[in-house]
């Protein structure tokens, strides 16, 4: 189980400091959660995820189920032997997939659209390759094509096995192009297996229930009520922020009210680094993404002095740190004329100190953050 405890409230804003008690440690409130998607950040050990600064990670239920299988990691002894993390670490519940390998794939879209769009998913639509029951989902693997199940029963079952601190009920991540009455049709369907994860819950883990809703004000605000009013451990905020930035910030803003304050709020796969004060502003405890390490294997560095594409050339004469500010291990110890080599050399190194800087850049930006919530900054 977790313990929470809001610690501090922001004067100008919703911001709040808080301390989360898990299994495995506590966390610091805001806390920006690394992905795991495979029980490993992509290119890092788990002691260099730690020197990153790094307090909480978040693995993929539907990823692990696929490979190595759950009970590979339950013989292991649980997820945290198995990847050698001794810290707090979730396991999302496999829904984000049901969008992802689904209407994600089929039009190219992601939970925030990056231009306007003329497509529209109405009420009744299908998918391509997963099929869409009252009862849970039908995937194809994207490993060998095998059929394979997971509905709200199967989702728990999968998450006990592996063995995280913090477990997310089973839902449908809606598109950002799904209209009104799909969404609607959807929510209703998340609401019936958030009943039945609670249900079949077995273990002393903790469940977090997700709220979703599309860019619906109403549908938000009534799935935050419902989902709210469940004896859920934690909260999370799902699915798709329609076309606009502030559709996010809107979002949250008539979602989280109807929310018990004193459990914490996740806010699921938002993060970019524009984001994140908007997020802390509203209320958010924890939120996952996998800007820093995504753009890291693209050879984009974030720092101080804003994004740098270290793949060009002209960085091959810099005898600069990637951040001059920045005290992780890959600025303490390695220069930009090396790291732009490695890079162009397709070498792994590269891409390793490139994601120890990122993931440290964040955490420490995110620290920050928390610094000026306390000083009354934020």
């Amino acid at each position: 189980m977790i313990d929470f405890k809001v610690t501090y409230k922001s004067k100008k804003s919703n911001a709040r400091i808080g301390i989360l008690k898990t299994p495995h440690g506590e966390i610091e409130t805001p806390s920006f959660v690394g992905v795991a998607t495979q029980a490993v950040v992509k290119t890092l050990t788990a002691q260099e995820v730690k020197k990153a600064n790094s307090q909480i990670l978040i693995a993929n239920t539907f990823h692990l189920h696929l490979k190595p299988g759950e009970q590979y990691l339950k013989k292991a002894g649980g997820i945290h032997k198995f990847m050698d993390w001794d810290r707090p670490l979730m396991t999302d519940s496999g829904g984000f997939q049901v969008f992802s390998l689904g209407f994600g794939r089929d039009h190219g879209v992601g939970k925030i659209l990056k231009e306007k769009s003329d497509l529209v998913i109405k009420s009744g639509k299908k998918p391509k390759n997963v099929k869409i029951t009252e009862d849970g989902v039908f995937f194809r693997s994207p490993k060998d094509g095998q059929k394979l199940f997971i509905g709200p029963k199967e989702s728990i079952k999968i998450q006990e096995s592996i063995g995280a601190d913090i477990m997310f009920a089973f839902d449908e991540c809606t598109s950002p192009v799904a209209d009104y009455f799909y969404t609607k049709k959807s929510l209703e369907k998340t609401h019936r297996w958030a009943e039945i994860c609670l249900k079949s819950k077995k273990t002393d883990q903790a469940l977090y229930g997700i709220v979703q809703g599309g860019k619906f004000e109403d549908l938000r605000t009534e799935s935050a009520k419902f989902i709210g009013s469940l004896p859920f451990d934690g909260f999370g905020i799902g699915g798709e922020f329609g076309d606009e930035k502030h559709t996010m910030t809107d979002m949250l803003g008539f979602t989280l009210p109807y929310l018990p304050y004193e459990k914490p709020i996740h806010l699921l796969g938002i993060g970019h680094l524009e984001d994140i004060p908007e997020i802390m502003k509203a209320g958010i405890d924890t939120f996952d993404c996998i800007v820093p390490t995504h753009y890291a294997r693209h050879g984009v560095a974030f720092t101080s002095e804003g994004r740098l594409d270290m793949r060009k050339s002209k960085f091959l004469t810099d005898k600069n740190p990637l951040d001059k500010k920045c005290g992780c291990e890959t600025c303490q110890n390695y220069k930009r004329n090396y790291i732009t080599h490695l890079l162009k050399a397709d070498e792994i190194t590269g891409l390793r100190l490139m994601t120890m800087h990122n993931l440290y850049f964040f955490n420490a930006y995110v620290e920050k953050l928390r610094n000026d919530i306390k000083k009354g900054q934020l």
